[in-house]
């Protein structure tokens, strides 16, 4: 009935809850779990969206024709709530990881990667939503600064790489493979950033573009998001080139300029770019900015994002006839506004937590795995695969928290609002923005029409025509008609589609496999770990829509993971990234990238 174009999201939220205190079923302190949970929060971490599907893990003889094992035995985890693949570590490739490895582990690389960054930051590359055409717009032109000091900082990446420039400012590297009958793998990040307040520039603790070091952090805008994710990407590249490695997988980096304002001249252009080039499903992988790791109930939890919940803004517009305020109607337009926003909170959407979810498979995952999830939690958890019954009873524990709520479903915020120029005229037009974040399991067209139904009611109430995004729902009779209701929506995109997280139809390797493994292999390597259980991979999802919106045609692989552990300020004051983080965030990419050169399966 209402059909509407996806778009682009304006905004990208990424600092959210990675994990909350679950009341015990007689809560006496109601606050004080709110003000614990609300400590946890970390990138981009967590936990809605997702197709859930068994997910068995490498077979054994994939496992042994991959690693060199570092532990005796090299089997896959059995647990049926959340399966778990082993360490994978490079097999051809396992010296020069080692190497490199070790190089990364000196203090002379770690003063070069923390260069490196803090040079990155000190080029200020800030997005604003009104900026023109590239060509026409001067503050676009700190994006070439940006180029020239990739060039300098990175010779071997720009001297063997193939480097095309999209659109004047989009960065897209080409490192040819030796066997053209692999899939190639996509690497993305963004090198915009979200501006500083100048009013806020007395609260941070060093100055927002210096990148200064203080022995353990650094610190400025984009250290956090997302010029980290670049720099772990290129330096990571650069180290293998100084190593002499040659890929036999190509592999393609693309770096988009304006993410923060929803990526139409960066991204956008990319993936056209791409597209047109390579065609359609066929990059292996993609993997952007997204999720990392942290400490939840107990365990070490890596979430990488396997989808993306769709978003909306509607607008509502009421119209009424003006006048003297001295004889007023009724309603006015801003009264009936206001009954209308207040009978959307009143009516939010039904939440039910889905089995068909990754949601429901992290929390498998938590019970599974988390030392300290709350019992009554962890049962409900447990018996809900079989029952309904303890899917509801962990409904009830777990929607006692409005933040986890509000990651499972469909959500609506007014935002916005106006109306009325004067204190003595009657408003005859007021108007509000409702923002929608799309549960995975809905799409836009259902909001719509959701909104529609909801509103219907109303409208009749207040005898007022009713248009519902192009569609006349309700025509009072002509001496019945006491105004106008229209609500619209120009902005729309609905739920990314869910990378899988199973082994396919022949018992093949995914992506996902690939990548938990990676991660398990870069946690322990940097922490001089062994075994399987030290971090346990689930998948998640964050909040707000990557650029990777408009690579979905591209791959069904698609991941939002960078290997961030910590990192505070993103979009606000006091950004900042430990060094170690970023050292550990440039071996993951060597590791995933090595990993990924010698899995012909994927």
């Amino acid at each position: 009935m209402f059909s509407n174009e996806p778009s682009r999201v304006p905004e990208k939220s990424s600092l959210l809850p990675s994990a909350f205190s679950v009341p015990e079923p007689r809560p006496s302190r109601p606050q004080s779990r709110v003000a614990r949970f609300l400590r946890f929060t970390t990138l981009a971490l967590v936990i809605t969206g997702g197709l859930l599907v068994s997910v068995p893990v490498f077979t054994n003889s994939i496992i042994r024709s991959k690693l060199k094992a570092t532990t005796s035995n090299s089997t896959v985890s059995s647990p049926d709530l959340c399966p778990q693949t082993d360490v994978l570590i490079p097999n051809a490739n396992y010296d020069l990881w080692n190497t490199i490895g070790k190089e990364i582990s000196t203090s002379a690389f770690k003063d070069a990667a923390i260069d490196w960054l803090s040079g990155a930051i000190q080029v200020e590359t800030e997005m604003f939503d009104d900026m023109g055409p590239v060509d026409e717009d001067p503050r676009w032109e700190n994006r070439l600064l940006f180029h020239e000091y990739l060039e300098k900082t990175f010779p071997l990446v720009h001297s063997v790489l193939k480097l095309e420039k999209v659109n004047k400012y989009g960065l897209l590297y080409t490192w040819q493979g030796s066997d053209a009958s692999l899939k190639p793998g996509l690497l993305m990040a963004h090198f915009d950033v979200v501006p500083v307040n100048p009013e806020t520039i007395s609260e941070w603790a060093y100055p927002p573009y210096s990148g200064h070091f203080d022995g353990e952090s650094i610190w400025g805008r984009g250290s956090s998001d997302d010029k980290s994710g670049l720099i772990g990407t290129v330096g990571a590249i650069e180290i293998l080139l100084q190593q002499g490695f040659e890929p036999t997988r190509t592999f393609v980096a693309a770096f988009g300029f304006d993410e923060e304002a929803g990526g139409p001249r960066g991204a956008r252009e990319l993936a056209a770019t791409i597209l047109e080039r390579y065609g359609e499903n066929s990059f292996s992988f993609i993997i952007d900015e997204g999720g990392g790791f942290s400490e939840q109930y107990g365990t070490v939890f890596a979430t990488p994002g396997v989808a993306e919940k769709g978003s909306m803004n509607v607008e509502l517009d009421v119209s009424t006839p003006g006048g003297h305020s001295s004889v007023p109607p009724e309603h006015t337009s801003i009264g009936v506004l206001s009954a209308l926003l207040v009978h959307l909170e009143n009516h939010p959407f039904e939440v039910h937590i889905d089995r068909s979810t990754s949601t429901y498979q992290l929390f498998q995952c938590f019970a599974e795995y988390g030392t300290t999830l709350p019992s009554a939690l962890r049962n409900a958890i447990k018996r809900s695969a079989d029952s309904d019954e303890a899917l509801r009873d962990a409904e009830n524990i777990l929607f006692q928290n409005q933040v986890f709520k509000s990651l499972v479903g469909t959500t609506q915020a007014a935002d916005i609002i106006h109306g009325g120029v004067k204190s003595n005229a009657l408003p005859e037009q007021a108007w509000a923005i409702v923002n929608h974040r799309i549960a995975t399991t809905s799409s836009v067209n259902a909001t719509m029409k959701h909104d529609a139904e909801l509103f219907l009611p109303l409208a009749k109430e207040f005898g007022l025509t009713f248009f519902a995004f192009g569609e006349l729902l309700s025509l009072p009779a002509p001496d019945e008609v006491k105004g106008s209701l229209n609500i619209t929506s120009a902005i729309g995109l609905d739920p990314a589609p869910v990378t899988p997280t199973s082994l396919d139809r022949d018992g093949v390797s995914t992506p996902y496999q690939f990548l938990s493994g990676t991660i398990k292999a870069t946690y322990n390597t940097h922490r001089g770990l062994q075994g399987n259980d030290n971090i346990f991979v689930g998948p998640g999802m964050p909040t707000g829509n990557t650029d990777t919106k408009y690579y979905w045609p591209l791959s069904d692989h698609i991941f939002r993971y960078k290997h961030q552990n910590g990192g505070t300020g993103a979009h606000t004051v006091n950004e900042s990234l430990s060094a170690d983080s970023l050292l550990e965030m440039i071996r993951f990419f060597v590791t995933f990238i090595l990993n990924a050169d010698e899995l012909n399966d994927l």
